[in-house]
C-alpha cells in the first residue's frame, strides 16, 4: 500500500509538471525543483549535477530526470520497485504532452487561426524566457557561488556570515571559455563544447584531487 502511494505520487507530481510547464526541458526545471526539493527527493546541488549529466547524454532533460527521480524514489525498497517508480515518473511526465499532441492534432485547422489563441501563444512566450532565466540563475549560483537556493531558504542567508560567498574560480573560467568560444566559433556543433567542458573538468577538478 505504501509503495502504491509512491508510486501514484510519483506519477501525479511529474504529470503536473508535464502539464502546466510550456518552453520544453528548461523551462521544466524551476517547477522540477520546486517539486522535487520539496518532497526531499533530490537536493539542488544534486539537481544541478544531474543536469550536466542529462545534458552530456541522450534523451530530453525532463524524461532523464523523471527517470532519475523514479528510480532513486521507488529503488529505496529495491531495485524492481525503483525500476517501476522510473515507469510511473516517466510516463506521468510524457503523458501530458502526448495527450496534448494528439488533440492538436485532431483540432489545429480548427482553431490555428482563432485570435484568442494566438494571443495566448503570445502571452506565453516571455513567461517562458522569464523560466529559462530563473533555471539559469538557480544554476548559476549553484555552480559558481556554491550556493544551494531551495524553497525555505533566501538568496542572502543560504551563505552564513563566516563563510561568505565562495566564488568558484575554475567553474567561472570553464563557463567563461565555453561562452566566449560558442559565439566565436558559432557553428561548433554542442557535443565538442560539453566534451571540451568535460575535458577541463577533469583538468581543473579530478587532476588537483589525484595530484
Amino acid at each position: 500500500m505504501v509503495l502504491l502511494k509512491i508510486f501514484a505520487l510519483l506519477f501525479g507530481i511529474f504529470f503536473k509538471i508535464g502539464l502546466f510547464t510550456i518552453g520544453g526541458g528548461y523551462a521544466m526545471i524551476p517547477m522540477i525543483k520546486a517539486e522535487v526539493v520539496n518532497m526531499n527527493w533530490m537536493s539542488v546541488n544534486d539537481l544541478i549535477d544531474f543536469i550536466a549529466i542529462a545534458e552530456s547524454t541522450p534523451g530530453p532533460f525532463a524524461i532523464n530526470i523523471a527517470t532519475y527521480v523514479g528510480i532513486i524514489v521507488g529503488g529505496q525498497s529495491g531495485i524492481w520497485q525503483g525500476i517501476l517508480g522510473a515507469i510511473f515518473a516517466t510516463v506521468g511526465v510524457v503523458l501530458p504532452s502526448f495527450l496534448i499532441i494528439l488533440l492538436i492534432a485532431k483540432y489545429f485547422d480548427g482553431f490555428k487561426d482563432n485570435r484568442y489563441v494566438s494571443a495566448a501563444l503570445v502571452g506565453i512566450r516571455p513567461a517562458v524566457v522569464g523560466l529559462i532565466a530563473a533555471a539559469a540563475f538557480t544554476i548559476a549560483i549553484g555552480v559558481f557561488l556554491g550556493l544551494s537556493i531551495g524553497s525555505d531558504q533566501n538568496l542572502f542567508t543560504a551563505a552564513t556570515a563566516s563563510q561568505g560567498l565562495q566564488c568558484n574560480w575554475r567553474a567561472l573560467l570553464i563557463g567563461a571559455l565555453a561562452f566566449g568560444f560558442s559565439r566565436w566559433k558559432k557553428k561548433l556543433h554542442p557535443i565538442w563544447m560539453i566534451l571540451g567542458a568535460a575535458a577541463l573538468g577533469i583538468l581543473f577538478f579530478g587532476l588537483p584531487q589525484v595530484l
